[in-house]
């Protein structure tokens, strides 16, 4: 692991590095040690950069396609790590999953219509449905001391009272750090799927697998039953560190949805592929197994510090079991007020995180922090709330 580190770690400071270089901006505070946004302090594997070096010395960035050679490399590794091969004709792209979401939204749903996600989930999804002028439908998951489970009784109840019509379906969720088990995703989908609700399920975290649950896509449950009734979305760039490439994975197995989905892009989206984020995608899942395994083994541990040293010197801190996504969420209420979080984390322990209330209105007092970073800043970040919590 400290090899990995030694090789791939890299300061992000003065790269123009949203995480790094814009907390003053966002923080207000440029002095912070950052522990927020959705990407990793790893140079990705030597191959992907091989692969873009290799573009960038021919020279020319012209309009350019997907090549049959790129759907074998995304369907066999969606084969061998997820048991889900991936047709080409399936498959659309856009620059991204958030924007991905927008479109879902405007393509299958009406100004007014409900759209509903499960809180606290990925602030985005909240603003998607909100920008777009539908109706935000918020169900809380079930916290039982940190591990977060679907209350299917109030989705069904929600869905039927306030007529949803699209749900945005996080696997593996963030923040809660949950795998759905295909039990779980079974449910949700029939619920679903019984009141014509369709689904579009960001798996961006699909490879980012903590504990022992395999990740089900959501197009393998129940042998494919749901597929007339799902859009994936999906990336390399959360697996591989690639977002700012900008490249993305639509995934529409039902000729039907993909028919009335072209029928939308073709208002909105007259461009051709990111051909930097095409060429990193390709190489990532060709060549990229190795450097992933690594980067996980990363991940788990500093996971296990985090939960160990909090244990044993915050044990009042409840630690979110962790399945999947490099992302924890803290609960920290049982030391603090939950209106008194910001002065806590980031005046006094000094930490730029993502705040519990931007992914839910009920989870003020947690906080979410990024593990798939050089174990010093989680060793720092952890030292820094321990200091803290000593001082109360």
């Amino acid at each position: 692991m400290n090899e990995f580190v030694k090789k791939y770690a890299v300061d992000r400071y003065k790269t123009n590095s949203l995480k790094w270089d814009a907390l003053d901006v966002r923080f207000g505070d440029p002095d912070l040690l950052s522990m927020w946004v959705a990407d990793m302090e790893f140079q990705t594997s030597e191959k992907v950069i091989e692969a873009m070096v290799e573009r960038c010395r021919h020279g020319v960035f012209g309009y350019s396609y997907i090549p049959d050679d790129y759907f074998k490399a995304f369907s066999h590794w969606m084969e061998k790590r997820h048991g889900f091969p991936i047709e080409k004709e399936w498959v659309r792209f856009s620059t991204g999953v958030v924007t991905t979401l927008y479109w879902m939204i405007n393509a299958f749903t009406k100004p007014g219509d409900a759209c509903m996600i499960l809180t606290p989930v990925y602030y985005p999804f909240h603003n998607a449905v909100k920008d777009t002028k539908r109706k935000l439908i918020t169900v809380d998951l079930v916290n039982n001391n940190g591990y977060f489970t679907i209350d299917f009784a109030a989705v069904e109840k929600a869905i039927i009272e306030n007529e949803v019509k699209l749900f945005i379906q996080c696997s593996p969720h963030n923040p809660a750090g949950r795998v759905w088990t295909e039990e779980e995703l079974d449910k949700i989908m029939g619920i679903c799927k019984k009141h014509n609700v369709l689904v579009v399920s960001d798996e961006i975290h699909q490879d980012i697998i903590i504990g022992d649950k395999k990740f089900i896509p959501a197009g393998i449950v129940g042998n494919g039953k749901y597929r007339n009734n799902l859009v994936t979305v999906s990336s390399a760039s959360k697996t591989f560190n690639l977002a700012g490439l900008l490249h993305n994975h639509i995934v529409i197995c039902d000729e039907k949805i993909r028919e009335r989905y072209d029928e939308y892009a073709k208002t909105v989206n007259q461009s051709e592929v990111n051909v930097m984020g095409a060429t990193a995608t390709q190489a990532a899942y060709t060549y990229g197994e190795e450097w992933l395994e690594r980067v996980l083994e990363i991940v788990k541990g500093n996971y296990q510090y985090l939960k160990e040293e909090l244990g044993k010197k915050a044990p009042e801190i409840v630690v979110t079991t962790l399945e999947g996504t490099y992302l924890v969420l803290l609960d920290l209420r049982k030391y603090i007020n939950p209106e008194d979080t910001k002065i806590f984390i980031q005046d006094k322990c000094r930490l730029a995180v993502d705040f519990g209330e931007w992914f839910g209105a009920n989870y003020q007092g947690f906080v979410r922090l990024n593990l798939a970073t050089d174990p010093k800043y989680v060793k720092k970040a952890v030292a820094n709330i321990i200091d803290e919590i000593k001082r109360l």
